[in-house]
């Protein structure tokens, strides 16, 4: 009796990984929620895809919108308080955003925050100096159908032209952000 417990215990661990493998269409999909992992995502001019234009509240109530800054590079993170990841890249994304203030803007997607005041205490801690979108539900999420933000912390990088030109998933380094940001920024019009 002990012996086919084990095996049928060791069949089940077998069949676990497994039951997360698939060929289908619907397990390869971009569109669903992934751990981050560093990874990036750079897409040629000719098929990149219109962003979608953010419009909402920021953390303390006012009026913002991505299409203030239209004609530069806008780099939109996604971010929470709770997230420890999201506090590990603050600093850098912040000399990012120093290094690039020319040539970019950046815009933040503060989301799964119930209540203001952590991400309010987030921004005052880590000195961010860009706008977030209060985001609690996920909203300005869902806006984003070809390339998504699928993991928290994600960032996001949009051309001159208004198209998606690049994702992190996961926490981003300064380094390859602003490469990223100033290469996108030379291309043509």
């Amino acid at each position: 009796m002990n012996r086919r417990t084990l095996l049928a215990a060791a069949g089940l661990l077998v069949s676990v990984p497994l039951a997360g493998c698939s060929s289908s269409s619907a397990a390869s999909d971009d569109k669903g929620f992934a751990a981050g992992d560093g990874s990036y995502t750079t897409i040629e001019a000719d098929k990149r895809q219109p962003a979608p234009v953010l419009t909402g509240t920021s953390l303390d109530g006012t009026r913002l919108s991505t299409a203030d800054s239209a004609g530069k590079v806008i780099v939109i993170n996604v971010w929470g308080s709770w997230c420890a990841p999201c506090r590990h890249e603050a600093p850098g994304l912040s000399k990012a955003a120093s290094q690039t203030s020319s040539i970019a803007a950046f815009y933040g997607i503060n989301t799964r925050d119930l209540d203001r005041a952590p991400a309010q205490a987030f921004v005052r801690a880590f000195s961010v100096s860009w706008p977030s979108f209060f985001d609690p539900d996920g909203d300005l999420l869902l806006k984003f159908s070809s390339l998504p933000p699928k993991a928290i912390p994600s960032t996001l990088v949009i051309d001159r032209k208004g198209r998606i030109a690049a994702r992190f998933l996961g926490e981003v380094s300064t380094i390859s952000l602003v490469q990223i940001i100033r290469q996108i920024a030379a291309e043509k019009p």
